[in-house]
């Protein structure tokens, strides 16, 4: 008797044990339905994502490697390429069309930038308020129409519609007693085209996005802060702009990043002129490698170009942890 539950005690304390021990399935039989589901789902994955990877690498990472690797080269697509080291950057530095497009480029960047963010904000606040909503979607489709037309087609027409002589623009200043503006002939008239016309086509990009940062603010907040006495400029400076500050980051850090590689604008309007008032250096980098066939210099400048942008962008991240404000 007592051998006997002596055994029947040591079978019961193996019992748990032997109960969280799975048993190891035999060599050949089927894998779990979990398991293959899972290995499913991340084969699924990875050829979804396959396109964009190979599109990345074969778009952005290699012709960024090729422009580093070609800037230590001199090279006229004709004759053989030649090691020239740092010369490139050397002679980027102290050519002074390369310097005064970086700083246009700067320039244009701030003033563009501010102007693009400041309209679209403003209309997006304005299609947001009360108004039958066939009339909003009508805005919403208006406003980001010139965005799918061609840069340079736009271009071509503004560049009639801002001439001086026969120019709408300074036909409709002349009803209100201005004189003809020299849009394209004079260094402060130029920029300023470029940039109109610029901001006139991109600006619904940013507005797209505020809109839809604005319908995710819940109405909520909007009034409790109008119960607090909030109205008005008020209200939209202490409650609105705080919430949609992640909206204005991403639409600032898109914004620079485009304006910075502003081409087709200056290059129609005004070809750089007058003198090299709005010579960009896109504009620089397509001469320098196209019509002079220096690929080596050019790419330096492409270079800079690429290090100005990250450097930028990474201070709007920094800056951003001061001002942003997540929900």
């Amino acid at each position: 008797m007592t051998t006997n539950a002596q055994a029947n005690a040591q079978a019961n304390t193996q019992a748990p044990a032997a109960r969280r021990r799975p048993a190891t399935p035999p060599a050949g039989a089927p894998r779990p339905a979990a398991h293959t589901s899972t290995r499913s789902a991340r084969l699924l994955a990875a050829l979804f994502l396959a396109p964009t990877v190979v599109g990345i690498v074969v778009f952005t990472v290699v012709p960024i490697i090729g422009s580093v690797v070609l800037s230590l080269f001199h090279w006229n697509v004709i004759d053989d390429p030649s090691f020239a080291g740092a010369a490139n950057y050397r002679e980027v530095f102290s050519d002074s069309t390369v310097l005064v497009s970086f700083r246009n480029t700067l320039v244009f960047m701030v003033l563009a930038v501010a102007l693009q963010l400041l309209i679209a904000l403003a209309l997006a606040l304005a299609v947001n308020g009360r108004m039958p909503m066939w009339l909003r979607s009508v805005f919403r489709s208006a406003f980001f129409f010139p965005l799918v037309l061609s840069a340079a087609s736009i271009s071509v027409v503004m560049k009639y519609l801002f001439n001086q002589d026969f120019g709408v623009v300074n036909w409709l200043l002349g009803l209100v007693g201005i004189a003809p503006v020299p849009w394209l002939t004079s260094e402060h008239g130029a920029m300023a085209a470029v940039i109109l016309v610029y901001v006139w086509q991109q600006f619904g990009f940013s507005f797209l996005l505020f809109v839809g940062g604005l319908n995710n603010i819940p109405k909520e907040i909007h009034e409790a802060a109008s119960l607090d006495g909030a109205t008005g400029l008020r209200k939209h400076l202490a409650v609105t702009l705080p919430l949609l500050s992640p909206t204005l980051l991403v639409a600032s850090v898109v914004g620079i990043i485009n304006a910075l590689q502003v081409f087709e604008q200056p290059y129609v309007l005004t070809n750089g002129g007058p003198g090299d008032s709005t010579r960009t250096v896109v504009m620089v980098i397509y001469e320098t490698a196209f019509e002079q066939l220096r690929f080596g210099p050019a790419s330096a400048v492409g270079v800079l170009l690429f290090v100005l942008i990250m450097a930028v962008t990474a201070l709007q991240f920094r800056l951003s942890r001061r001002f942003v404000h997540y929900q």
